[in-house]
C-alpha cells in the first residue's frame, strides 16, 4: 500500500473544474465494502476536514453515521447477549466511542485518505483520535446515504467484529470503578481537574489530574479530555486501590 501521509495530501482529481475522488481513494473505499462508489460528492465530503477550507466537510455525515453505528451495535449486542440494560449500555458506549472508531480507522488505513489542510496535516491531524473517529463515522454516514442501512449493517458487523467478539467494554469503565471504590472506602467522590491543554483543536493533548481527598492523585495525558480522565482513573486505581 502507498502511504499517503508520506506523499502530498490526497486532494482528489480535478475534471472540468470539479473535484472528484482519486483512483486511490475510490479503490480504498470499494475494497473495504463501501462500493460501488457512484456519488463522488458525498464521499469527498466524508473524507474532508474543515482545515481544507472547502465549503463542505465531514461534520453532517459524522452526525448521521454516529446514529447508524449506534443502532447497528445496539441491535447486535441485543441479539448476542443476555445482559441487563446497564451492562449492554456499558458495552455499547465502549464500542461506539471515539477511541474505538479511531482504532478501526487506523486498522483499515483511513489516515492515508483524509483530506486535511497543510497545517492540520503538519500538526499530526491524520493521527488524531478526534479526526479519525469523526471521519470513520462520516464514512458510515456516506455509506448509508448511498447504499442504505442494510449495507452499512453488514459492513459494521465486519469492521467491528474484533471488538464485539473480543469483549471490548466488558470491564467496568475506570471512572465508574474508581467512584465505586471511593464510595465503598468511605472516601469523597473523585475530583477531576484539567491541568494542561496543548496543541491545535485537531491535534490537542489534554492532561488531567484525578484526586481523592486523603488518598492521593494521578495524572494522564491523551488526545481528548474524556480519554485523559479515563486513563487517570485507571492510573489512580493501580496506585492506590
Amino acid at each position: 500500500m502507498v502511504h499517503r501521509s508520506a506523499l502530498e495530501p490526497d486532494r482528489g482529481h480535478v475534471l472540468n473544474g470539479k473535484v472528484t475522488l482519486s483512483d486511490e481513494a475510490r479503490g480504498f473505499l470499494e475494497e473495504l465494502g463501501f462500493g460501488p462508489v457512484t456519488n463522488d460528492d458525498v464521499w469527498l465530503e466524508a473524507l474532508t476536514h474543515g482545515s481544507t477550507g472547502d465549503a463542505r466537510d465531514y461534520q453532517r455525515l459524522e452526525f448521521l453515521g454516529d446514529r447508524v453505528l449506534g443502532l447497528v451495535i445496539a441491535d447486535w449486542l441485543y441479539e448476542r447477549e443476555s445482559h441487563a440494560e446497564g451492562k449492554l449500555s456499558q458495552r455499547l458506549n465502549a464500542l461506539v466511542s471515539r477511541q474505538m472508531c479511531a482504532s478501526v480507522a487506523r486498522r483499515i488505513g483511513l489516515p492515508d485518505h483524509i483530506r486535511l489542510g497543510p497545517q492540520a496535516r503538519a500538526d499530526g491531524g491524520s493521527d488524531s483520535d478526534n479526526i479519525l473517529g469523526d471521519v470513520m463515522e462520516a464514512l458510515l454516514g456516506a455509506g448509508f446515504v448511498e447504499h442504505g442501512f442494510d449495507a452499512m449493517r453488514t459492513l459494521i458487523r465486519h469492521l467491528w467484529a474484533e471488538g464485539v467478539k473480543g469483549g471490548v467494554g466488558q470491564s467496568k469503565h475506570p471512572k465508574s470503578a474508581l467512584q465505586e471504590w471511593a464510595a465503598g472506602s468511605g472516601r469523597r467522590i473523585p475530583e477531576y481537574r484539567l491541568v494542561d491543554r496543548q496543541g491545535p483543536d485537531h491535534a490537542a493533548r489534554f492532561t488531567v489530574e484525578v484526586s481523592v481527598k486523603g488518598v492521593g492523585e494521578a495524572r494522564a495525558t491523551a488526545h481528548s479530555k474524556s480519554e485523559a480522565e479515563k486513563q487517570a482513573a485507571r492510573e489512580f486505581m493501580e496506585k492506590f486501590a
